[in-house]
């Protein structure tokens, strides 16, 4: 199969798993340990007050992004 054939073919089983169900629930298992990653990395222990600890993953979000941004940013740099 060549590179065109695989692709449009990888495009044709997403949009048939999207039309069938939803896509947010199809993601919900990801995102939840995505966002466990930040949690465990602000309070491994879970001793902090829930809402304490989830205002600290937010935290550790923006500044996981923050920095996929900076070394984006820095390779577009160097070439």
């Amino acid at each position: 199969m060549s590179p065109t054939e695989r692709s449009l073919q990888a495009r044709l089983a997403a949009h048939s798993l999207h039309a069938s169900v939803d896509s947010r629930d199809h993601t919900e298992p990801a995102r939840r340990a995505f966002m466990a990653r930040f949690d465990d990395e602000v309070d491994p222990g879970r001793e902090l007050p829930e809402a304490e600890r989830r205002r600290r993953a937010d935290q550790a979000k923006k500044a996981y992004f923050t920095r996929l941004a900076l070394r984006s940013a820095q390779a577009r740099r160097r070439r």
